[in-house]
């Protein structure tokens, strides 16, 4: 099977319905290499985020799997030029394209469906396993560094996080402009100090502005994940050992997760449903299969055995 590239991959256009802002669209992308009788995996990004990791499924196609990626709306291949970038205000509203992507998966190949969530895709897809329409065509879970918490002081999260629902209310698009420290994006980028190539137009190295009512979103998202979720699928946590906060370039950076406090997602992923497996990365950066070749390496085993284990 040949190894692929960005340009291994064709695109369907998913239409969605129209929203506040006008025109909506998402984004599958299916690899050319996928073949009858496999299992897939759908593949979901995070916050200022695209699908550009084909290494990751070339290592799914290694272990026969098939391998689609959903840009979401409003992100990479899906960002329309009336949009503010990576906005929304509910997160119920990528339902839409996650049912469709499901039925077109189903459609074509009628074998079982893993979801795999990096961030705020892998709280979008712990809700969406709990509330989504198409969730009975998904047969299990992976997630990669979850975003079940704004990393925050106690008293932020509790003083903050609501204000942004009532400034919202009043201004749609009020935003915190840089929102995100530059380091992670210099950790992984090629031209920087990391390994890997990816639009900076699609995935800038300082954020998108996070909008006040995405915040609101998530955070009411994350309330209701915490009160009621019970996934009966069997689900896999990935996280790193270590998180850090630096403010100026430290190589530890290149071996934690400076985005997401993994205590978090410990705390969290424990309580998804009754199946969860907890594992730790060590050394891992807040997107694992973008870590050093030796950690990512550890990781797709991790999760090959535990796919191993529950019957793919």
């Amino acid at each position: 099977m040949s190894t692929l590239s960005l340009s291994d991959f064709t695109e369907q256009v998913i239409e969605c319905e129209e929203d506040y802002e006008g025109r909506v669209i998402a984004t599958l992308l299916k690899s050319i290499n996928n073949q009858p009788n496999q299992p897939s995996i759908l593949y979901i990004h995070g916050f200022n985020d695209y699908f550009f990791q084909a290494h990751v499924a070339n290592a799914f196609h290694e272990q026969n799997y098939n391998f689609y990626a959903l840009d979401l709306r409003k992100y990479g291949r899906s960002l329309l030029s009336h949009q503010h970038p990576n906005y929304c205000r509910s997160v119920t509203e990528y339902y839409e394209e996650i049912d469709k992507s499901l039925q077109i998966i189903k459609e074509e190949y009628d074998t079982e469906i893993t979801l795999l969530g990096h961030s705020t895709g892998g709280l979008i897809n712990s809700l969406y396993l709990n509330e989504g329409q198409n969730r009975n065509l998904v047969d299990k879970l992976i997630l990669n560094s979850p975003f079940f918490q704004f990393n925050m002081k106690p008293w932020q999260r509790a003083v903050i996080l609501p204000l942004t629902g009532l400034i919202s209310a009043i201004s749609p698009y009020a935003s915190q402009k840089k929102p995100f420290s530059h380091l992670y994006g210099t950790s992984i980028s090629k031209q920087k100090k990391g390994e890997w190539d990816f639009n900076t137009d699609w995935k800038p190295l300082n954020g998108f502005p996070a909008y006040l009512k995405w915040v609101h979103a998530i955070y009411t998202g994350q309330k209701r994940l915490h009160k009621n979720s019970d996934i009966h699928k069997p689900i896999l946590v990935l996280h790193s050992d270590k998180s850090s906060q630096n403010t100026t370039w430290d190589d530890e950076i290149l071996k934690t997760d400076m985005v997401l406090n993994v205590e978090h997602m410990k705390y969290y992923g424990k309580e998804l449903g009754p199946k969860v497996d907890l594992v730790e990365i060590p050394h891992a950066i807040h997107d694992i299969f973008l870590s050093t070749k030796e950690v990512r390496e550890l990781a797709f085993e991790e999760v090959f055995n535990w796919l191993d284990a529950k019957g793919s």
